[in-house]
């Protein structure tokens, strides 16, 4: 069974529409649909399910999708070690990245990349850091940006020290101050981060001991600004985050300064060198970047 057979089967997959596949994988529709038939035909199985909207996976189709994507996953790791044994910077890294990171950093990576390694492709995956956690797990992402407290089980390369910080519409009464503590923050509503994005704001605020006064969670940084913009309520961000939003709101870091630290996780025994210069590259830019 070749290779792309099962890229095929995977795309659809993940896609649920064979003409999403299609465009993605450069073959037309009727192609595609031919490969999965074919593809059920040698396995003698039916794999998905036709609808109008698209297809979805059978039940048998579930159960070997892990398999697919361990042979895809092995067959990558096949290529990178021998790119690595002929010290070639080549091939195919796929990362898991939370919104932040994508918006304010990866742009100049990929261009930076495109420019200086044109056999390398970066995949860029958006989550949560509970998807991408479990994306690393899974194979799915052969690396991961996470916070520390994120990476539990990972392998975990600190890079990047991101202040949190409170954000409230201009007239709050919390802009008569330079500084703010966390027990001034919870008297107020609360606009928070959703379950899975919000790890390092958790733990500041179980330190605490008490539970914040919140009835509104969302997983977009926009949506949460939007809300504090109206008055709705105030809400703990990150330095990272408010630089790449439009400067309607006010901010204030706490006292005593309280930071979430930002690097890149993987699976403990993961190494190529691909991934060795990614981090390489990444540090380097960091390091220019102000």
């Amino acid at each position: 069974m070749s290779i792309s057979r099962y890229q095929i089967f995977l795309k659809a997959a993940e896609t649920g529409s064979v003409s999403r596949t299609a465009e993605a994988m450069g073959y037309t529709q009727s192609g595609i649909s031919h490969v999965i038939r074919g593809l059920e035909e040698e396995l003698g199985i039916q794999l998905f399910i036709r609808r109008r909207n698209g297809v979805e996976l059978t039940a048998n189709g579930q159960r070997i999708l892990p398999y697919v994507r361990n042979v895809l996953r092995e067959e990558e790791n096949l290529r990178s070690f021998t790119y690595d044994m002929n010290n070639k910077v080549e091939g195919t890294l796929r990362i898991g990245s939370f919104s932040s990171v994508t918006e304010s950093w990866l742009p100049d990576m990929v261009l930076y990349f495109r420019e200086h390694y044109p056999l390398v492709k970066l995949e860029i995956m958006d989550g949560n850091y509970d998807e991408i956690r479990s994306w690393i797990r899974q194979g799915i992402a052969d690396v991961g940006f996470l916070s520390s407290i994120a990476a539990q089980g990972l392998r975990f390369v600190p890079l990047y020290r991101d202040p949190l910080c409170v954000i409230f519409p201009p007239g709050h009464p919390l802009e008569a101050l330079e500084e703010v503590t966390l027990a001034e923050v919870i008297r107020y509503p609360l606009i928070m981060e959703a379950p899975g994005c919000d790890n390092d704001i958790k733990q500041l605020l179980e330190s605490f001991g008490q539970t914040p006064d919140s009835e509104f969670y969302f997983r977009d940084d926009g949506e949460i600004a939007a809300f504090v913009e109206k008055g709705v309520g105030i809400s703990i961000s990150q330095e990272l985050v408010q630089k790449s939003m439009p400067g309607k709101l006010v901010m204030r870091y706490f006292s005593p300064p309280v930071s979430r630290s930002i690097g890149i996780g993987s699976l403990p025994a993961w190494n190529s060198l691909l991934g060795t210069v990614f981090l390489a590259e990444m540090r380097r830019y960091l390091d220019k970047t102000p």
